[in-house]
């Protein structure tokens, strides 16, 4: 009997879009010969599963499952590509656990501390990896011009600190863009990070590890004409992504040992990517941790999966199967 896969997207953030493609990346990627693939889209409670005509039905939220012909069907796994709430935060993460369904993201405590960008950061800092300096603000939270450029000075980003695709993201470079940039902010997450701007080359390097292997896939360098990467750079082909890098040897193997370490520290499952950007004298800062990367046809992880050689159908079946071997 083929397993019966749930590939999860939607979400109730302005990400959806971006994770709706993400779903039909991964349908096309997971082998189906093996496995039998549908595509279950959340936004807020509206629950429903693609069927193979086309056509839309209810889950079930009792127990994730669906009517097909006429017969109950329940899944075997759930690929979840949710970027933003529920599914990149441990929301959907804790429900799998509470109905002992496998899933292929990290767990709970992983997944809600790297959602939160600033609180991550803050915690690598701690084992001596290198961030930025930044601010953090709660909605009701007021902050004069120059407490930030004290603290973080100008030019800097302000953006949502949950949440991703660089939705509500500005490059602040003069104090009269700081407060119209927080407003900005607070309209996508109840939460703004502020964060001092770095000079340098921005690179990002996936990683997935099972029982048996670790594979830390090859450097993806991103070079864009435009103020930062930004949706249009991400998903419009405002950029240029250089698979591997031009970088040093000693600087890749560098950066894919802290992306290792990285994993490690955090307790991360499935497919991680984590982006930085190198500044001057080959310094390696930490931008975020992305657990539910992009897996549209052009996103990195699939460019930096054929980079390194490997078949996607390969890397899916590891992410699922992995959790059927202690079982």
């Amino acid at each position: 009997m083929k397993r019966r896969i749930a590939i999860i997207a939607g979400g109730d953030s302005s990400e959806i879009v971006v994770s709706l493609r993400s779903a039909e990346g991964i349908y096309s990627f997971i082998d189906r010969d093996v496995y039998n693939t549908y595509i279950v889209e959340m936004e807020g409670l509206r629950w429903e599963v693609k069927l193979p005509d086309g056509s839309m039905t209810p889950i079930d939220r009792n127990d994730f499952s669906f009517m097909e012909n006429g017969e109950k069907k329940v899944f075997d796994f759930a690929y979840i590509t949710i970027h933003g709430t529920p599914g990149e935060n441990g929301l959907l993460q804790g429900y799998f656990e509470m109905l002992q369904i496998p899933y292929s993201s990290c767990g709970v405590l992983p997944s809600a501390l790297t959602f939160n960008k600033f609180t991550c950061n803050q915690y690598l800092k701690g084992f001596g990896i290198r961030v930025a300096e930044s601010l953090m603000l709660r909605e009701g939270f007021e902050i004069l011009d120059q407490e930030v450029i004290n603290k973080v000075g100008l030019p800097c980003f302000i953006k949502p600190n949950l949440g991703g695709s660089s939705f509500g993201v500005t490059k602040v470079k003069t104090a009269e863009q700081i407060q119209p940039a927080i407003e900005k902010a607070f309209d996508e997450a109840p939460e703004v990070m502020i964060e001092a701007y770095m000079e340098g080359t921005e690179i990002t390097c996936g990683c997935y590890k099972t029982a048996n292997k670790e594979v830390v896939f090859p450097i993806t360098e991103v070079v864009t004409e435009n103020e930062f990467f930004d949706f249009d750079a991400k998903y419009n082909g405002q950029v240029d992504e250089i698979t591997p890098a031009r970088i040093s040897d000693d600087l890749t193997e560098r950066v894919k040992l802290l992306t290792s370490a990285v994993y490690d520290i955090l307790g991360c499952s499935g497919i991680i990517r984590v982006d930085y950007i190198i500044t001057e004298g080959n310094k390696i800062n930490l931008l975020e941790v992305n657990t539910t990367p992009g897996m549209t046809v052009t996103s990195f992880i699939p460019q930096q999966v054929k980079a390194a050689g490997l078949d996607i159908k390969d890397v899916m079946a590891d992410i699922i199967e992995e959790e059927f071997i202690n079982q």
